[in-house]
Protein backbone atom coordinates (compact mmCIF):
# COMPACT_ATOMS: atom_id res chain seq x y z
CA UNK A 1 0.00 0.00 0.00
CA UNK A 2 1.03 3.79 -0.27
CA UNK A 3 -0.12 7.26 1.17
CA UNK A 4 -3.04 8.24 -0.39
CA UNK A 5 -2.68 12.13 -1.89
CA UNK A 6 -5.68 13.84 -2.08
CA UNK A 7 -7.53 14.94 -5.31
CA UNK A 8 -7.99 18.88 -5.60
CA UNK A 9 -12.03 19.13 -5.91
CA UNK A 10 -13.38 21.55 -7.59
CA UNK A 11 -16.44 23.16 -6.54
CA UNK A 12 -18.65 24.16 -8.65
CA UNK A 13 -20.36 27.31 -8.81
CA UNK A 14 -16.47 28.62 -6.86
CA UNK A 15 -14.46 27.97 -9.73
CA UNK A 16 -15.01 29.76 -13.19
CA UNK A 17 -14.24 29.62 -16.44
CA UNK A 18 -16.55 31.60 -18.03
CA UNK A 19 -20.69 32.61 -17.63
CA UNK A 20 -21.31 30.26 -21.40
CA UNK A 21 -19.40 27.17 -19.35
CA UNK A 22 -22.23 26.75 -16.29
CA UNK A 23 -24.18 24.89 -15.92
CA UNK A 24 -28.15 25.75 -14.70
CA UNK A 25 -28.24 25.23 -11.14
CA UNK A 26 -31.56 23.56 -11.61
CA UNK A 27 -29.60 20.87 -13.64
CA UNK A 28 -26.69 20.43 -11.16
CA UNK A 29 -24.08 19.29 -13.88
CA UNK A 30 -21.00 17.68 -13.05
CA UNK A 31 -18.35 19.77 -14.79
CA UNK A 32 -15.94 17.84 -17.56
CA UNK A 33 -13.04 15.90 -16.37
CA UNK A 34 -10.57 18.14 -17.70
CA UNK A 35 -6.72 16.37 -18.12
CA UNK A 36 -4.29 17.69 -20.47
CA UNK A 37 -1.00 15.90 -21.51
CA UNK A 38 2.34 17.34 -23.11
CA UNK A 39 5.37 15.85 -23.46
CA UNK A 40 8.34 16.94 -24.97
CA UNK A 41 10.61 14.22 -26.78
CA UNK A 42 12.56 14.69 -29.71
CA UNK A 43 14.91 17.37 -31.36
CA UNK A 44 12.46 19.71 -32.22
CA UNK A 45 10.90 19.67 -29.19
CA UNK A 46 13.82 20.40 -27.09
CA UNK A 47 15.08 23.10 -29.49
CA UNK A 48 11.63 25.09 -28.58
CA UNK A 49 12.90 25.39 -25.42
CA UNK A 50 15.16 27.70 -24.08
CA UNK A 51 18.71 26.19 -23.13
CA UNK A 52 21.13 27.65 -21.06
CA UNK A 53 24.58 25.23 -21.09
CA UNK A 54 22.31 22.21 -22.17
CA UNK A 55 22.74 20.72 -26.29
CA UNK A 56 20.65 18.79 -28.08
CA UNK A 57 21.77 15.22 -29.95
CA UNK A 58 19.98 12.28 -30.82
CA UNK A 59 16.43 13.75 -29.67
CA UNK A 60 17.33 14.34 -26.23
CA UNK A 61 18.50 16.81 -23.67
CA UNK A 62 22.82 16.27 -22.60
CA UNK A 63 25.71 18.76 -20.86
CA UNK A 64 27.33 21.10 -23.33
CA UNK A 65 28.24 24.14 -21.53
CA UNK A 66 28.34 24.47 -18.09
CA UNK A 67 26.41 27.90 -16.76
CA UNK A 68 27.48 27.89 -12.99
CA UNK A 69 28.09 25.32 -10.24
CA UNK A 70 25.94 24.33 -7.08
CA UNK A 71 27.37 23.34 -3.77
CA UNK A 72 24.82 20.38 -2.96
CA UNK A 73 24.70 18.82 0.69
CA UNK A 74 22.36 15.93 0.37
CA UNK A 75 20.24 15.66 3.69
CA UNK A 76 20.13 11.61 3.47
CA UNK A 77 24.10 11.89 3.39
CA UNK A 78 26.67 12.28 5.76
CA UNK A 79 26.05 15.79 5.63
CA UNK A 80 29.35 16.75 3.63
CA UNK A 81 28.86 19.33 0.54
CA UNK A 82 29.48 18.34 -3.13
CA UNK A 83 29.77 20.71 -6.13
CA UNK A 84 28.06 20.00 -9.28
CA UNK A 85 28.32 21.96 -12.33
CA UNK A 86 24.98 22.87 -13.81
CA UNK A 87 22.65 23.44 -17.15
CA UNK A 88 19.35 23.88 -17.45
CA UNK A 89 16.20 23.94 -19.92
CA UNK A 90 12.84 25.58 -19.79
CA UNK A 91 10.03 24.35 -21.89
CA UNK A 92 7.87 26.78 -23.91
CA UNK A 93 5.00 27.72 -21.68
CA UNK A 94 1.64 25.93 -22.11
CA UNK A 95 -2.09 26.85 -21.72
CA UNK A 96 -4.74 23.83 -21.17
CA UNK A 97 -7.41 26.64 -22.17
CA UNK A 98 -9.32 25.34 -18.49
CA UNK A 99 -7.07 26.50 -15.12
CA UNK A 100 -4.88 23.42 -14.11
CA UNK A 101 -5.38 22.96 -10.32
CA UNK A 102 -2.89 19.84 -10.23
CA UNK A 103 -0.11 19.33 -12.30
CA UNK A 104 2.21 15.96 -12.12
CA UNK A 105 5.18 15.67 -14.32
CA UNK A 106 7.18 12.78 -16.06
CA UNK A 107 11.19 12.67 -17.22
CA UNK A 108 12.71 9.51 -19.02
CA UNK A 109 16.32 9.93 -17.86
CA UNK A 110 19.98 8.13 -17.67
CA UNK A 111 22.05 9.70 -14.89
CA UNK A 112 25.34 7.99 -14.79
CA UNK A 113 27.35 7.72 -11.65
CA UNK A 114 27.69 11.19 -10.07
CA UNK A 115 25.50 13.37 -12.18
CA UNK A 116 21.71 13.95 -11.38
CA UNK A 117 18.47 16.13 -12.73
CA UNK A 118 16.22 18.11 -11.11
CA UNK A 119 12.28 18.73 -12.46
CA UNK A 120 10.45 21.83 -11.77
CA UNK A 121 7.38 23.82 -12.39
CA UNK A 122 6.35 27.00 -12.44
CA UNK A 123 3.32 28.82 -14.10
CA UNK A 124 0.59 32.04 -13.79
CA UNK A 125 -2.13 32.28 -11.87
CA UNK A 126 -5.83 32.94 -12.45
CA UNK A 127 -4.60 36.23 -10.20
CA UNK A 128 -2.01 37.05 -13.16
CA UNK A 129 0.92 36.11 -10.41
CA UNK A 130 3.85 34.36 -11.40
CA UNK A 131 4.79 31.23 -9.03
CA UNK A 132 8.14 30.43 -8.10
CA UNK A 133 9.83 27.12 -9.33
CA UNK A 134 8.75 24.57 -7.48
CA UNK A 135 10.52 21.22 -7.04
CA UNK A 136 8.87 18.14 -8.26
CA UNK A 137 11.85 16.07 -8.51
CA UNK A 138 15.53 15.19 -7.42
CA UNK A 139 15.82 11.89 -9.76
CA UNK A 140 19.09 10.10 -9.65
CA UNK A 141 18.89 6.57 -10.94
CA UNK A 142 21.37 5.02 -9.10
CA UNK A 143 22.48 5.11 -5.46
CA UNK A 144 25.99 4.97 -5.26
CA UNK A 145 26.67 8.15 -3.09
CA UNK A 146 30.79 7.47 -3.09
CA UNK A 147 30.62 7.96 -6.58
CA UNK A 148 28.66 11.36 -6.58
CA UNK A 149 25.03 10.15 -6.72
CA UNK A 150 22.46 11.36 -4.43
CA UNK A 151 19.44 9.98 -2.49
CA UNK A 152 16.73 10.56 -5.25
CA UNK A 153 14.12 12.47 -3.25
CA UNK A 154 11.12 14.30 -3.74
CA UNK A 155 11.18 18.26 -1.62
CA UNK A 156 8.37 18.72 0.96
CA UNK A 157 7.48 22.03 2.73
CA UNK A 158 6.97 24.38 -0.79
CA UNK A 159 4.17 25.81 -0.20
CA UNK A 160 2.80 29.39 -0.64
CA UNK A 161 0.09 31.92 -1.22
CA UNK A 162 -0.28 29.86 -5.09
CA UNK A 163 0.15 26.36 -4.07
CA UNK A 164 2.23 23.62 -3.05
CA UNK A 165 3.50 20.50 -3.56
CA UNK A 166 2.09 17.15 -1.96
CA UNK A 167 5.38 14.41 -2.80
CA UNK A 168 4.75 14.59 -6.04
CA UNK A 169 1.48 16.53 -7.73
CA UNK A 170 1.71 20.41 -7.57
CA UNK A 171 -1.79 21.59 -6.17
CA UNK A 172 -2.53 25.17 -6.72
CA UNK A 173 -3.97 26.91 -3.61
CA UNK A 174 -7.71 26.90 -2.66
CA UNK A 175 -9.50 29.10 -4.68
CA UNK A 176 -6.74 29.80 -7.37
CA UNK A 177 -5.57 28.09 -10.53
CA UNK A 178 -2.88 28.08 -13.53
CA UNK A 179 -3.47 29.00 -16.92
CA UNK A 180 -0.09 28.38 -18.11
CA UNK A 181 2.79 26.30 -16.90
CA UNK A 182 5.76 25.51 -17.78
CA UNK A 183 8.31 22.81 -16.96
CA UNK A 184 12.21 23.55 -16.19
CA UNK A 185 15.32 20.48 -16.04
CA UNK A 186 18.48 21.52 -14.75
CA UNK A 187 21.05 19.01 -15.18
CA UNK A 188 24.34 18.33 -12.94
CA UNK A 189 27.26 16.34 -12.93
CA UNK A 190 30.42 16.05 -10.33
CA UNK A 191 32.53 19.66 -10.99
CA UNK A 192 35.47 18.61 -13.24
CA UNK A 193 33.57 15.23 -14.70
CA UNK A 194 32.83 14.64 -18.45
CA UNK A 195 29.71 12.39 -17.55
CA UNK A 196 26.53 13.92 -18.10
CA UNK A 197 22.61 12.97 -17.87
CA UNK A 198 20.81 12.50 -20.94
CA UNK A 199 16.78 13.51 -20.85
CA UNK A 200 14.84 11.53 -23.39
CA UNK A 201 11.73 13.06 -22.31
CA UNK A 202 10.23 15.05 -20.11
CA UNK A 203 6.25 16.47 -19.96
CA UNK A 204 3.54 17.17 -16.93
CA UNK A 205 0.03 15.83 -16.78
CA UNK A 206 -2.28 19.59 -15.98
CA UNK A 207 -6.24 18.72 -14.45
CA UNK A 208 -8.84 20.25 -12.95
CA UNK A 209 -11.50 17.33 -11.62
CA UNK A 210 -15.30 17.71 -10.57
CA UNK A 211 -15.84 16.91 -6.45
CA UNK A 212 -17.70 13.47 -7.54
CA UNK A 213 -18.08 10.75 -5.18
CA UNK A 214 -19.21 8.58 -7.47
CA UNK A 215 -18.98 8.37 -10.95
CA UNK A 216 -21.62 5.98 -13.99
CA UNK A 217 -19.97 2.78 -14.88
CA UNK A 218 -18.62 3.98 -18.61
CA UNK A 219 -19.64 2.42 -21.83
CA UNK A 220 -17.66 -1.27 -22.92
CA UNK A 221 -14.53 -0.37 -24.87
CA UNK A 222 -14.08 -3.05 -27.32
CA UNK A 223 -11.22 -5.10 -24.96
CA UNK A 224 -13.32 -7.34 -23.44
CA UNK A 225 -12.29 -10.62 -23.37
CA UNK A 226 -8.94 -9.76 -23.63
CA UNK A 227 -6.49 -10.29 -21.46
CA UNK A 228 -2.38 -9.63 -21.43
CA UNK A 229 -0.24 -11.82 -20.47
CA UNK A 230 1.91 -9.83 -17.74
CA UNK A 231 3.60 -12.10 -14.93
CA UNK A 232 2.34 -12.04 -11.64
CA UNK A 233 3.67 -10.81 -8.06
CA UNK A 234 2.88 -10.51 -4.82
CA UNK A 235 3.94 -8.07 -2.79
CA UNK A 236 3.04 -9.84 0.47
CA UNK A 237 5.68 -12.51 -0.11
CA UNK A 238 8.45 -9.36 0.31
CA UNK A 239 7.18 -8.86 3.49
CA UNK A 240 10.60 -7.88 6.13
CA UNK A 241 12.55 -7.17 3.01
CA UNK A 242 15.14 -4.50 3.47
CA UNK A 243 12.85 -2.54 5.44
CA UNK A 244 14.85 0.66 5.08
CA UNK A 245 13.12 1.34 1.67
CA UNK A 246 9.71 1.79 3.04
CA UNK A 247 9.22 -0.97 5.69
CA UNK A 248 9.92 -4.10 3.38
CA UNK A 249 7.20 -5.40 1.18
CA UNK A 250 3.94 -4.62 2.96
CA UNK A 251 4.35 -1.33 1.27
CA UNK A 252 5.85 -2.37 -2.16
CA UNK A 253 2.36 -2.25 -4.52
CA UNK A 254 3.67 0.50 -6.83
CA UNK A 255 7.63 -1.31 -7.13
CA UNK A 256 5.72 -4.49 -7.25
CA UNK A 257 3.13 -3.37 -10.44
CA UNK A 258 6.19 -1.79 -11.88
CA UNK A 259 7.96 -4.82 -11.86
CA UNK A 260 5.24 -6.65 -13.22
CA UNK A 261 5.09 -4.09 -15.99
CA UNK A 262 8.68 -4.46 -16.67
CA UNK A 263 8.73 -7.91 -17.02
CA UNK A 264 5.81 -7.97 -19.56
CA UNK A 265 7.89 -6.03 -21.90
CA UNK A 266 11.47 -8.39 -21.43
CA UNK A 267 13.00 -5.18 -19.67
CA UNK A 268 13.17 -5.84 -15.89
CA UNK A 269 16.85 -6.31 -14.29
CA UNK A 270 19.12 -8.78 -15.14
CA UNK A 271 20.21 -11.41 -12.71
CA UNK A 272 24.01 -9.41 -12.50
CA UNK A 273 21.77 -6.39 -11.85
CA UNK A 274 19.92 -7.96 -9.00
CA UNK A 275 23.20 -10.02 -7.30
CA UNK A 276 23.10 -8.38 -4.08
CA UNK A 277 19.58 -9.39 -3.24
CA UNK A 278 19.53 -12.19 -0.87
CA UNK A 279 19.66 -15.17 -2.80
CA UNK A 280 16.83 -16.59 -0.70
CA UNK A 281 14.47 -14.07 -1.52
CA UNK A 282 11.74 -15.19 -4.83
CA UNK A 283 11.78 -12.52 -7.35
CA UNK A 284 14.35 -10.44 -6.41
CA UNK A 285 13.31 -7.78 -9.35
CA UNK A 286 10.29 -6.60 -7.12
CA UNK A 287 13.55 -5.82 -4.39
CA UNK A 288 15.48 -4.14 -7.02
CA UNK A 289 12.27 -2.24 -8.13
CA UNK A 290 11.71 -0.85 -4.60
CA UNK A 291 15.03 -0.01 -4.41
CA UNK A 292 15.22 2.01 -7.29
CA UNK A 293 12.28 4.12 -6.95
CA UNK A 294 12.56 4.94 -3.09
CA UNK A 295 11.78 8.34 -2.12
CA UNK A 296 14.42 9.34 0.66
CA UNK A 297 11.99 12.50 2.02
CA UNK A 298 8.52 10.49 1.18
CA UNK A 299 9.95 7.61 2.93
CA UNK A 300 8.34 5.42 0.45
CA UNK A 301 8.32 3.66 -2.62
CA UNK A 302 4.89 4.83 -3.79
CA UNK A 303 6.43 8.09 -5.77
CA UNK A 304 4.15 7.88 -9.46
CA UNK A 305 7.26 9.78 -11.39
CA UNK A 306 9.74 8.04 -9.47
CA UNK A 307 8.24 4.31 -10.74
CA UNK A 308 7.80 5.59 -14.34
CA UNK A 309 11.68 7.06 -15.04
CA UNK A 310 12.55 3.71 -13.26
CA UNK A 311 10.68 2.48 -16.29
CA UNK A 312 12.48 4.52 -18.29
CA UNK A 313 15.86 3.72 -17.31
CA UNK A 314 15.12 -0.06 -18.71
CA UNK A 315 14.75 1.62 -22.37
CA UNK A 316 10.61 2.26 -21.99
CA UNK A 317 8.81 4.94 -22.53
CA UNK A 318 6.81 5.63 -19.35
CA UNK A 319 4.88 8.90 -17.85
CA UNK A 320 2.14 9.65 -15.44
CA UNK A 321 -1.27 10.57 -16.58
CA UNK A 322 -5.26 10.36 -16.04
CA UNK A 323 -7.67 8.49 -17.58
CA UNK A 324 -11.50 9.74 -17.75
CA UNK A 325 -12.80 6.11 -17.66
CA UNK A 326 -12.11 2.14 -18.11
CA UNK A 327 -13.74 3.08 -21.83
CA UNK A 328 -9.94 4.86 -22.60
CA UNK A 329 -8.06 2.03 -20.39
CA UNK A 330 -9.41 -0.42 -22.62
CA UNK A 331 -7.79 1.28 -25.59
CA UNK A 332 -4.09 0.46 -24.18
CA UNK A 333 -5.45 -3.02 -23.44
CA UNK A 334 -6.29 -3.16 -27.20
CA UNK A 335 -2.73 -1.43 -28.21
CA UNK A 336 -1.46 -4.44 -26.05
CA UNK A 337 -0.51 -1.92 -23.24
CA UNK A 338 -0.95 -3.09 -19.24
CA UNK A 339 -1.69 0.04 -17.10
CA UNK A 340 -0.58 0.71 -13.73
CA UNK A 341 -3.75 2.12 -11.40
CA UNK A 342 -3.46 4.11 -8.02
CA UNK A 343 -6.68 3.17 -6.31
CA UNK A 344 -8.03 3.62 -2.75
CA UNK A 345 -11.10 2.29 -1.27
CA UNK A 346 -12.73 0.66 1.87
CA UNK A 347 -13.06 -2.79 2.21
CA UNK A 348 -16.81 -2.84 1.20
CA UNK A 349 -16.49 -0.46 -1.77
CA UNK A 350 -14.26 -3.47 -3.80
CA UNK A 351 -15.48 -7.09 -3.85
CA UNK A 352 -13.70 -9.93 -3.60
CA UNK A 353 -10.36 -7.37 -2.63
CA UNK A 354 -9.86 -8.88 0.85
CA UNK A 355 -8.55 -5.69 2.42
CA UNK A 356 -8.95 -1.76 2.68
CA UNK A 357 -6.62 1.02 1.79
CA UNK A 358 -6.12 4.65 1.82
CA UNK A 359 -3.76 4.42 -1.69
CA UNK A 360 -2.96 1.34 -3.48
CA UNK A 361 -2.16 0.38 -7.27
CA UNK A 362 -2.37 -2.39 -9.18
CA UNK A 363 -2.06 -3.49 -12.87
CA UNK A 364 -5.14 -3.28 -15.39
CA UNK A 365 -4.33 -6.49 -17.69
CA UNK A 366 -7.76 -6.91 -19.31
CA UNK A 367 -11.44 -7.06 -19.55
CA UNK A 368 -13.53 -10.14 -18.84
CA UNK A 369 -16.32 -10.77 -21.51
CA UNK A 370 -18.49 -8.49 -19.23
CA UNK A 371 -16.43 -5.75 -19.32
CA UNK A 372 -15.19 -6.38 -15.58
CA UNK A 373 -11.86 -5.14 -14.64
CA UNK A 374 -9.22 -8.31 -14.64
CA UNK A 375 -5.71 -6.99 -12.56
CA UNK A 376 -2.75 -8.15 -11.43
CA UNK A 377 -3.30 -7.01 -7.84
CA UNK A 378 -0.15 -7.19 -5.72
CA UNK A 379 -1.69 -7.46 -2.74
CA UNK A 380 -2.70 -10.50 -3.30
CA UNK A 381 -5.97 -10.75 -0.97
CA UNK A 382 -3.24 -10.43 2.04
CA UNK A 383 -1.87 -13.81 1.10
CA UNK A 384 2.04 -14.54 0.09
CA UNK A 385 1.19 -16.32 -3.46
CA UNK A 386 1.84 -15.05 -6.29
CA UNK A 387 -1.01 -17.48 -7.55
CA UNK A 388 -3.07 -14.89 -5.72
CA UNK A 389 -2.32 -11.70 -7.47
CA UNK A 390 -4.47 -12.37 -10.53
CA UNK A 391 -8.29 -11.05 -9.90
CA UNK A 392 -11.23 -9.44 -11.34
CA UNK A 393 -13.46 -6.71 -10.04
CA UNK A 394 -16.80 -5.51 -10.83
CA UNK A 395 -16.72 -2.95 -13.38
CA UNK A 396 -18.56 -0.45 -11.44
CA UNK A 397 -16.86 -0.68 -7.89
CA UNK A 398 -13.43 -0.31 -9.67
CA UNK A 399 -14.23 2.68 -11.68
CA UNK A 400 -15.36 3.96 -8.34
CA UNK A 401 -12.37 2.86 -6.38
CA UNK A 402 -10.40 4.83 -9.21
CA UNK A 403 -11.76 7.87 -10.77
CA UNK A 404 -13.65 9.79 -8.29
CA UNK A 405 -10.17 8.77 -5.58
CA UNK A 406 -7.19 9.18 -7.85
CA UNK A 407 -8.61 11.27 -10.51
CA UNK A 408 -7.99 7.70 -12.76
CA UNK A 409 -4.28 7.94 -12.66
CA UNK A 410 -2.42 5.28 -13.98
CA UNK A 411 1.28 4.84 -15.42
CA UNK A 412 1.58 3.99 -18.61
CA UNK A 413 5.15 2.30 -19.44
CA UNK A 414 5.72 0.58 -22.91
CA UNK A 415 8.28 0.26 -25.84
CA UNK A 416 9.55 2.95 -28.45
CA UNK A 417 8.17 0.43 -31.11
CA UNK A 418 4.46 -0.19 -29.23
CA UNK A 419 2.10 3.00 -30.19
CA UNK A 420 0.28 4.26 -27.66
CA UNK A 421 -3.83 4.10 -29.02
CA UNK A 422 -5.00 7.04 -30.50
CA UNK A 423 -6.85 9.59 -28.39
CA UNK A 424 -10.94 10.17 -29.23
CA UNK A 425 -11.11 13.28 -26.63
CA UNK A 426 -10.22 16.69 -28.42
CA UNK A 427 -8.36 16.92 -24.70
CA UNK A 428 -5.30 14.55 -25.27
CA UNK A 429 -4.59 13.23 -22.10
CA UNK A 430 -1.90 10.89 -23.56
Amino acid sequence: MTSARSVTALVLGVVVLSAGSLPSEAVKVSPARQVAYRTWTSSADFLAGQQSGTTVADGALTFGTATGSTSYVDPFGDGTAKSYDQTSWVSPQVSTGFGLTELVASWNATTPPGTWVEVSMAGTTNLGTTTKWYVLGRWSSGDDTGAGDIHRTSVPSQGDANGSVAVDTFQSATGQWLDRWQLKVTLYRLSGTTQSPVVRSVGAMASRLPSDKKVAVSPLGGAEGMVLDVPTYSQETHVGQYPQWDGGGEAWCSATSTAMVLDYWGAGPTAAETAWVDPSYSDPQVDHSARSVFDYAYDGAGNWPFNTAYAGTRGLDAFVTRLRSLTEAEQFIKAGIPLVASLSFKKSELPGAGYGTNGHLMVIVGFDQSGNVIVNDPASHLIASNDQVRTTYDREAFENAWVPHSGGLVYVIHPEGTPLPTPTDPQHNW
